[in-house]
Formats: C-alpha cells, sequence, structure tokens
C-alpha cells in the first residue's frame, strides 16, 4: 500500500464545483469505506482541499482520482495541485 497525499485548488467555477460537490463526497465516503481514502477536507479559507489516499501504487490513484465526480468532466471542477508521496509515522 501506498499513501500519497493530494492538493486540490479550487480556481474554476465556483457554482459547478458547489453543484457536484454532493456526488464527489458521496464517492469519498465509498472509498473511506473501501479503505482507500484516509483523510479529505477542504482548508479553512476554501480555495482547496487536501486529501490522503491509501492505494497500490500512482496508477490505482490516476484511477481513483480520474473517477471523481470533480473531474470525471469535460470541465473540471478543481485543479489537482500537487500529488506527493507520504509516508505517516507508525505513532
Amino acid at each position: 500500500m501506498t499513501t500519497f497525499a493530494v492538493r486540490l485548488v479550487f480556481d474554476r467555477d465556483d457554482s459547478a464545483r458547489l453543484e457536484v460537490r454532493p456526488r464527489h463526497r458521496e464517492y469519498l465516503a465509498a472509498l473511506t469505506a473501501e479503505g482507500r481514502l484516509r483523510a479529505a477536507g477542504p482548508y479553512a479559507d476554501g480555495r482547496g482541499a487536501l486529501l490522503i489516499y491509501d492505494v497500490a501504487d500512482r496508477a490505482e490513484l490516476d484511477r481513483v482520482l480520474a473517477a471523481d465526480p470533480y473531474f470525471d468532466r469535460d470541465e473540471p471542477v478543481a485543479t489537482v495541485e500537487e500529488v506527493r508521496e507520504w509516508q505517516p509515522l507508525p505513532l
């Protein structure tokens, strides 16, 4: 299992993103139930979000992101600003 931190930026049409957000959150809930999403949430300033995924590899992460309602459309409603492999400490 590989853990990835994904930073999103909400730099697109806010009304379109807010329209899609309920489906996006349902998708995230399903990923959490499957054990593929560790944590997710928007930044306090509302301009983006951080998502922590536990997946087999980068190829699986790319498939998971492509299926997200924020990105599975001709015009995505957010931008992936950064993807980094993360190694959480066993605390």
